[in-house]
């Protein structure tokens, strides 16, 4: 009984959590203005230590063996002078909140105008540890490091300043570009995709270009044995994009219950040729990108409250919450929401499946709003898959599902209302 508690199968509407978030949400102001131009600056910092780390994640890896892909951090600055966002995105498999602490804590001591930080991964599944406090970080993800943690944080740090140095005015255009052969579900086969590589383009005046890019396939395409550090196909990716481009950010979309169709790989010919062809698909896209001369720039971070944990051990028992809180650690829950004239970023603290996104740009299209959506925001609260496969004995819905029932439908509801939030500004 000191351990074990049974399932809470309260209605979401009438659960405490759910009425406090939604209220915190109405009364949140997005801060920003509307300058009359934009401006964006971006930059990239390697943070490969100079030794070895644990590879992540799931299991004891041990030590990567050999360094195939260089690990950076690359920031895009976007402002209007008035108001400030950081994108930061890194190649690892997700921010834990310990290293997002750590550079919100720098940030304020380099004393860089910046007024929202906005966290990605690519979430490569071969990226290394050694950032991850807890008895779960020292069991799976290689422990804390607290030196590599503060190495990443400095280098993190020296990308923003950097990014600082190349401001210029910019004008954006977006579109997405339709990739279904490359992507599966992989928690129900005959379930729905979000087939999109979604891209946002910024081009400053002397020419100079950044493209921040969102897929939703797992970057998992490289065997689990495989012993090397390496960024899976999101670097190449990148890398292929920045033969023609300035820049290149790719952030983990909804990637929960997706993964790329294709054969794993014992090396990375088979993962370069996947990015290769991921690439071509964009570059044979001959659709018109949609363009914008708004120049409105807010932003706001809402906390998220929770259900209490759910680790189930059967259909109707759990861990207690404090059992889970020690062995997984706290981790914070919250949505970044960011506006960028008819461009709309959103982020969860959950790796939310992708079937939930055509509803999602259904509702954003009726707005008059563009849609991208982003996964590991420097919090993580477990996979967030419909509600309808809850007690299924599934990874996703079972093991990785650590808040309850009814999570699908609270992320939908904090979509759908930061979306005409954010219309409503």
């Amino acid at each position: 009984m000191f351990c074990v508690t049974t399932v809470d199968w309260t209605p979401l509407e009438e659960s405490a959590y759910f009425k406090e978030t939604m209220e915190r949400l109405e009364k949140t102001n997005l801060e920003g203005a509307d300058s009359g131009f934009l401006l964006a600056g971006w930059a990239k910092v390697n943070f490969t230590p100079a030794s070895p780390k644990p590879l992540i994640p799931y299991k004891p890896r041990g030590e990567y063996e050999f360094v195939v892909d260089s690990s950076y951090v690359k920031t895009l600055l976007i402002s209007n002078e008035q108001h400030t966002v950081a994108l930061i995105n890194y190649e690892l498999l997700f921010v834990h909140p310990y290293l997002a602490q750590k550079v919100e804590e720098r940030l304020k001591t380099a004393d860089l105008p910046v007024d929202h930080l906005y966290f990605t991964s690519t979430h490569t599944h071969r990226g290394m540890g050694g950032y991850t406090p807890g008895i779960v970080g020292k069991l799976t993800m290689g422990g804390k490091d607290e030196m590599l943690v503060d190495f990443i944080a400095h280098q993190t740090i020296e990308s923003v300043n950097r990014a600082f140095q190349h401001l210029d005015t910019v004008n954006i255009s977006y579109r997405k570009t339709p990739v279904p052969e490359l992507v599966a579900n992989r928690l129900v086969a005959s379930d729905p995709v979000d087939p999109y590589v979604r891209q946002l383009y910024l081009e400053k005046l002397d020419g100079e270009t950044c493209l921040f890019v969102t897929y939703s396939a797992h970057p998992t395409l490289l065997e689990s044995d495989f012993m090397g550090l390496s960024g899976d196909y999101p670097y190449y990716f990148a890398e292929a994009l920045e033969e023609e481009l300035s820049f290149c950010i790719f952030a983990a979309g909804t990637v929960g219950s997706h993964r790329p169709q294709g054969a794993k790989a014992r090396d990375t010919a088979a993962v370069r040729e996947y990015a290769r062809t991921l690439y071509q698909k964009l570059h044979s896209d001959l659709s018109p990108a949609d363009t914008s001369s708004a120049t409105s720039l807010f932003s706001a971070k809402l906390q998220v409250d929770l259900r209490s944990p759910h680790f189930r051990i059967s259909e109707n028992l759990r861990l207690r919450p404090w059992l889970f809180h020690s062995v997984y650690g706290e981790s914070p829950a919250f949505m970044d929401i960011l506006q960028i004239g008819p461009v709309v970023l959103l982020s969860s603290s959950g790796e939310v499946s992708g079937v939930f996104y055509e509803n999602w740009d259904k509702h954003a299209a009726s707005l008059d709003l563009t849609l991208f959506f982003t996964s590991f925001n420097g919090g993580y609260i477990g996979y967030i898959t419909p509600d309808k496969y809850y007690k299924e004995r599934m990874y996703e819905t079972w093991d990785m599902n650590f808040f309850g029932p009814f999570n699908g439908a609270y992320q939908h509801e904090l979509v759908v209302k930061a979306l005409s939030k954010v219309k409503h500004n």
